[in-house]
């Protein structure tokens, strides 16, 4: 067996969101680790803010499995990649436990990951408005797929003692164990707003407390010794753990586009072979490129392999605060620029002048540019009236309407990221639009819930609000850093 395809694992799942998943998986994850353990977190699904509450739980890189962006067949090497070396995982799930991609079955639900991962699933119960109709809930949700196996409860907002009584005798004739119970606790709440709760990077302090919070409620309050002898019960994963190398390595180069009256082939280099034939950097030959990733407060959402890709394709990243950096940096080939909330610090993006200056002169080198979501409302020319870099020529403004859903996408321009053609799945959750100008080309063409295209493709910039899983498609960063090398 790899390194990770062994590590006890528990599923952290709820009948439905609202019911206290993400408080007592932080809490667990902060538990274990204070007992010394080396605890491997993890988040089913697209959502990025989860995780960053995750990592400060266990000083680990919270990473995200979801089967619908990478595939099922990804789902089990990803976790054992990031879950090496560790002596426990707690996965956290998405929604309720049966819930997944709109019209797709059980596709990418928390059930489908737990049964990829092969580990036992601890339902998470908002019982603040229930007593013995618990155990026809529970119950329900035990034997609705045989092959799931719902392993234990954990009651959360339990009144009193005597509604605690009154759950665990329902829950006796269900036949699975209650692990926990957890009284109502404000203190382990967290701030939300228009898409989900604060980032950790905007409350670190008070995220910090609420953690601490959230571990001693459940350390207090769940049997962690049970919960543990439950994670040592998950069956072995077989296959290797994933390595952003050697996905390079077995991802053929997107073929070259078919050139039409007019237009020039596609003037990327081809990656030059290994001495394997496989393609990849040649034997004693070190390219790099810096490539500069934004982060900070304003752009918290990025996906860990993106960057380990990055590097593993000869990158040096590095990673820069668009909030306080008024200058790139030193060396910049290439700028990748994530989601996050820049309507939130639009004031204090606009005022740092100097750096959207470095960004608009760096696209208009050439230099590769890709930006998703928030990316691309910091590159259009204003966002809510206020000044942005000017690159795209586009305008964006908060929204009413959520923009929310999984996107089956096809790409419509050739650009630093992809050939026409390109197929990837992406998810898109904003509430913001951007009316564009002219002289781009669009970057994707949506095949669903709405046929559209959608983004801009000029020169080295590729921006789009669809957020991509770069698992799915290696070659996406291959590509990108081929462009930083050669432009």
């Amino acid at each position: 067996m790899v390194n990770g395809s062994s590590v006890p694992r528990l599923v952290i799942a709820a009948p439905s969101s609202g019911s206290g998943k993400t408080t007592v998986a932080t809490g667990l994850m902060a538990a274990f680790a204070a007992r010394g353990l080396a605890v491997s977190p993890h988040k089913v699904g697209p959502d990025y803010i989860d995780p960053g509450y995750h990592a400060l739980a266990t000083g680990r890189v919270g990473r995200n499995l979801d089967a619908y962006l990478c595939g099922p067949e990804l789902i089990a090497p990803l976790f054992a990649h990031g879950a090496r070396g560790c002596d426990l995982a707690v996965v956290e799930g998405v929604m309720g436990l049966y819930d997944g991609a709109a019209g797709e079955g059980e596709l990418a639900s928390t059930a489908h990951v737990a049964k990829l991962l092969r580990a036992p699933v601890v339902l998470v119960v908002d019982a603040s408005a229930q007593s013995r109709s618990v155990a026809a809930l529970v119950h329900g949700f035990a034997s609705w797929d045989p092959e799931v196996r719902v392993a234990g409860v954990i009651l959360n907002k339990v009144r009193s003692e005597r509604h605690e009584e009154l759950l665990r005798e329902a829950l006796d004739s269900a036949g699975v164990p209650v692990l926990g119970v957890l009284r109502r606790a404000p203190q382990v709440e967290t701030p939300s707003r228009h898409l989900g709760l604060v980032p950790v990077a905007e409350r670190r302090a008070a995220a910090v407390e609420a953690v601490s919070a959230m571990a001693s409620q459940v350390r207090e309050g769940c049997d962690l010794d049970a919960l543990f002898a439950l994670a040592r019960g998950a069956g072995a994963l077989s296959g290797a753990a994933w390595d952003a190398a050697e996905a390079l390595v077995l991802s053929p180069p997107p073929p070259l586009p078919v050139p039409t009256r007019g237009s020039a082939p596609d003037p990327a280099p081809r990656t030059p072979p290994l001495p394997n034939g496989r393609g990849g950097t040649p034997k004693g030959l070190k390219p790099t490129a810096i490539i500069a990733i934004a982060g900070g407060p304003a752009f918290t959402f990025s996906y860990a392999e993106h960057a380990e890709l990055l590097a593993a394709a000869g990158a040096e990243v590095v990673t820069f605060d668009p909030l306080r950096d008024e200058q790139l940096p030193d060396g910049t080939a290439g700028l990748v620029i994530g989601g996050g909330f820049p309507e939130v610090y639009a004031p204090e993006l606009s005022a740092n002048e100097p750096l959207r200056k470095a960004v608009a002169a760096l696209a208009a080198s050439g230099a590769p540019i890709a930006a998703e979501c928030a990316g691309l409302l910091y590159l259009s020319r204003e966002l809510d009236g206020l000044p942005m870099c000017g690159v795209v020529d586009a305008k964006a403004r908060m929204d009413e309407r959520l923009a929310l859903g999984y996107r089956d996408a096809v790409a419509v321009s050739d650009s630093v990221l992809a050939v026409a053609g390109t197929r990837m799945r992406g998810h898109e959750f904003h509430r913001t639009v951007v009316e564009p100008g002219a002289g781009a080309a669009p970057a994707w063409g949506v095949r669903a819930p709405l046929r559209r295209v959608e983004g801009f493709v000029q020169q080295g910039v590729h921006a789009s609000y669809l957020h991509t899983h770069w698992a799915s498609e290696p070659g996406v960063a291959r590509r990108f850093v081929e462009r930083c090398l050669t432009s």
